[in-house]
């Protein structure tokens, strides 16, 4: 496999070219295709910063600020909510870690966790990839447009129930636990 470097962009010129992804959810390019888990397994290149039987961690080859770095399940999952509970949990347990040891080393204050799940929430990879980007100043990583002074004005009482259920009924399902 070799590095290319497009525009700014880093890409991996691989083996094997899949065809792009088309789902209601995911338009994937072949090039993003198995990247991670070739990247785990220590077949592609990566700047690896941790590693255990779940988990593996790596600075972005792309990164947003010094220290962005990606965390990802091992085993291929393309969204979150595809995610098994323990896989959940070992991610969950480590990423706090890692940000941790990303704030002490680069002596960043601030920083963003950012996890996409489709296309229209700006996914490219399809492989569930948390974000670790250190913000050192307004100027820098990860910029977000977000307007919040819209209150909600529809009566959210039906969507709360709802979601309330459905995720007790989720947790009957896997482990009986959230």
């Amino acid at each position: 496999m070799n590095v290319l470097r497009r525009g700014g962009h880093f890409f991996f010129r691989r083996k094997a070219f899949f065809c792009r992804t088309m789902s209601d959810r995911l338009n994937a390019p072949s090039w993003a295709h198995g990247l991670f888990e070739e990247i785990a397994k220590g077949e592609a290149p990566s700047h690896k910063i941790y590693e255990d039987d779940v988990v593996f961690a790596f600075l972005d080859i792309n990164p947003l600020s010094k220290g962005h770095s990606l965390v990802i399940p091992k085993k291929q999952v393309t969204f979150l909510d595809e995610m098994d509970d323990e896989t959940a949990a070992s991610i969950g347990k480590v990423l706090p870690r890692i940000a941790r040891a990303i704030m002490k080393v680069t002596g960043a204050k601030c920083y963003n966790v950012l996890q996409n799940n489709g296309s229209m929430a700006h996914q490219v990879v399809p492989h569930v990839h948390f974000h670790i980007i250190p913000k050192y100043s307004k100027e820098d990583g990860l910029g977000v447009g977000w307007d919040a002074s819209k209150p909600l004005k529809e009566d959210v009482t039906d969507l709360k129930k709802s979601i309330a259920s459905q995720i007790e009924a989720e947790s009957k399902k896997t482990s009986g636990k959230i």
